[in-house]
């Protein structure tokens, strides 16, 4: 059993023991403050368990896990209200703040051959190899010595002593299948051939087996969070005044018909998409109206997420007073800050978990199994 799948089985128990405890936590709480305003322990009385629930069937959901309204109280260290109207809008975080995986093979997320060629070889030797194209991302990696950094070969023109072809087991399309790791197998070994480089290739079959699992724990990992802003009943909200708004805030409108929120390397930290689903362009703004928007949180691909999702908690709040709206779960009811707690909860022991697996939120890794 490798590093990874290891730290798969751990990361799994630590998701499901932090939210657990998370639950307990507020249980605990709220029977305290119960005690203390009716001076009884409520003991055979019925309650109900909060907790996080499943995406609803109104409005747009997160493409992995909608996460919805859970009644909880307050983290204690979540300001309330009154105290979030008095914060300055802080500016989106820099990537500088997380750590950044190289670019060396990762038997761990990657099928991985390795080819040593009989002399050194020219990038322009593996050029057709290179063009072919995959059903999952594949990597050509070189280095010029043993004891040199491994580079991507068409960033250099070598020559290289030694050459590493990585095929990535699972992102969100899907694992790779045992044909797509077949014909990724036959490419290498045809390329080793021509090169005269001896390589061992991997069993097909036990590699589509790796990719499987690799896939399963990720889908359970995929959080991304959805905040909604909508007008009240019938209400719409103007394309013009909308780009106004997000603009002013922070927000480009990009060529895909919503409006990114990144910070000043270019990493995105938010997604703000029209809650009907219809995409935004310079041209529809114009006409369009729209009873409200979305501002999607992609948990695995943002560094540290728990710091972006109160940055973004603030900038909802902001953007749904100033649009005379209101914040709302995907069941159209208001977010409070009870509510809000108990999502950052769950982006909590989601971090949790996926840095148990040695994943880091925003690093190399991630962006790669979660593209």
């Amino acid at each position: 059993m490798n590093s990874l799948f290891l730290g798969l089985l751990i990361a799994g128990v630590v998701l499901v023991v932090g939210v657990l405890a998370y639950n307990w936590l507020q249980e605990r709480r709220a029977r305290r403050r119960i005690e203390a305003a009716f001076g009884h322990s409520g003991a055979g009385r019925e309650r109900a368990e909060p907790g996080l629930r499943a995406g609803g069937d109104s409005g747009p959901a997160p493409q992995s896990v909608a996460i919805e309204h859970a009644i909880a109280d307050e983290l204690d260290d979540m300001p309330a209200d009154g105290e979030m109207q008095d914060e300055e809008l802080p500016r989106p975080l820099s990537v500088a703040s997380g750590v950044r995986d190289g670019i060396a093979p990762d038997p761990d997320i990657e099928c991985v051959v390795l080819l040593h060629p009989s002399a050194s070889a020219p990038g322009a030797a593996i050029g057709q190899a290179i063009a072919l194209r995959q059903p999952k991302p594949v990597r050509w990696l070189g280095r010029r010595g043993a004891n040199q950094r491994w580079q991507v070969i068409d960033a250099g023109p070598g020559p290289w002593q030694e050459i590493a072809a990585c095929l990535l087991l699972a992102d969100r399309s899907g694992a790779a299948s045992r044909s797509d790791i077949e014909a990724f197998l036959n490419v290498v070994a045809d390329t080793a051939s021509s090169l005269s480089a001896p390589c061992a290739l991997p069993d097909a079959a036990d590699e589509a087996a790796r990719a499987q699992e690799l896939d399963q724990f990720c889908a359970d990992l995929d959080v991304q969070i959805g905040l909604t802003i909508l007008k009240g009943e019938l209400a719409q909200i103007a394309g013009t005044r909308l780009r106004g708004v997000a603009e002013a805030a922070g927000f480009r409108l990009n060529a895909e018909g919503h409006f990114d929120y990144v910070d000043e390397t270019g990493s995105m930290l938010c997604r703000l998409q029209n809650y009907k689903q219809e995409p935004f362009t310079v041209e529809n703004l114009r006409l369009l109206t729209t009873p409200g928007v979305v501002l999607l949180i992609d948990v695995p691909r943002v560094v540290d997420p728990v710091r972006v999702f109160d940055q973004i908690r603030l900038l909802a709040k902001r953007l749904a007073q100033t649009l005379e709206a209101v914040l709302v779960d995907d069941n159209r009811r208001p977010l409070d800050d009870a509510a809000l707690s108990a999502i950052r909860g769950q982006v909590q022991a989601t971090v949790a978990a996926l840095r148990a697996a040695n994943i880091e939120p925003g690093g190399t890794r991630a962006l790669r199994l979660f593209g």
